[in-house]
């Protein structure tokens, strides 16, 4: 049977997520579908079907589709999902929305923030905060995924498209929920759940005008995303989109520069998977050096600025 992967995208443009999880899904078949529901949701659609191992791309464009609205999409999903002996979904915001609806619907269990697939059955997925992998099998009749992004790489994107593009009809359901507005931060820096290097604070730098004036000047000069934990976050030293860990973003950058964070396992459960963890602390028994590749026992507002000129004094 075939695998229907729920894409997770901007209208016009597939989310990185979405190429993460048609290459999970790849492990448990070869003819992959995918769902594209949206409002003018065509550039998405061929997006899609240049995607390597995707067979066949639905397209449910509609305008109740246009703000992604989960009791929606859910619907468009289980109208959809006849046929198929998968339905994966991103462990992103809206994927997480969407796909506990569905799987209540259907009456399966839900198998979440999936690190690996064993077999068409078989999962692995991290628990205790990051600190034990569960391999979790189940035997339900469809099977209803969530995939973390950072798990996986990316599905390749082929120049020519290898997919057919199908309309598919919309599915009209009660308007039990209505869009009001939507607030977007917006900036200059990369994305933090896709950047290559990410700069995060922690507690220790104060304040809001210690991230911008220690440690934004890093991050600018390193081309990086501003990230924090969630004790910055709380106590207004950085906004909410800002948090990485358990209950913020789980990202893996190629570089993860900690400054000032302790490394409480809610934390640590978000940058782990890092390729390269660098930690400025003075604690030395702080637990954010047990998983940093460079650890600096250091003050933050000495070695940070250390570190900037020594960037400035290396290009020029």
């Amino acid at each position: 049977m075939p695998i229907l992967v729920i894409a997770d995208h901007s209208h016009s443009d597939l989310n990185p997520s979405t190429l993460t999880t048609v290459a999970a899904a790849t492990a448990c078949g070869t003819e992959i579908h995918v769902l594209v529901a949206g409002w003018n949701a065509l550039g998405a659609a061929k997006a899609a079907a240049r995607v390597a191992g995707v067979s066949k791309v639905l397209l449910a464009d509609g305008e109740q589709h246009a703000h992604q609205i989960a009791e929606n999409l859910a619907a468009q999903v289980l109208e959809a999902a006849t046929g198929y002996s998968h339905l994966f979904f991103s462990a992103t915001t809206t994927g997480k929305n969407v796909a506990p609806r569905v799987a209540a619907k259907l009456d399966v269990a839900q198998v979440s923030e999936v690190t690996r697939v064993l077999s068409t059955n078989t999962y692995e997925r991290p628990i205790y905060a990051g600190n034990a992998i569960a391999t979790v099998q189940s035997s339900d009749p469809v099977q209803v995924v969530t995939v973390r992004a950072t798990a996986f790489t990316a599905a390749p994107v082929v120049t020519a498209p290898g997919a057919t593009v199908e309309q598919t009809a919309v599915v009209c359901c009660p308007q039990k929920t209505v869009f009001l507005r939507q607030e977007l931060s917006t900036s200059e820096r990369p994305d933090l759940a896709v950047a290559q290097i990410v700069v995060s604070g922690g507690r220790a730098l104060g304040s809001a005008e210690n991230f911008s004036a220690v440690l934004a000047p890093l991050a600018d000069k390193l081309g990086a995303a501003m990230g924090a934990s969630r004790a910055a976050v709380d106590a207004g030293y950085a906004p909410n989109d800002w948090q990485v860990g358990q209950t913020g973003k789980i990202v893996a950058p190629q570089l993860y520069i900690a400054c000032g964070i302790s490394g409480a396992i809610q934390h640590l459960a978000g940058m782990k998977d890092s390729q390269v963890i660098v930690a400025i602390n003075k604690d030395p028994e702080a637990p954010i050096f047990s998983v940093a590749d460079y650890g600096l026992e250091a003050d933050l507002f000495d070695a940070v600025p250390s570190l900037i000129a020594a960037l400035d004094k290396e290009s020029s």
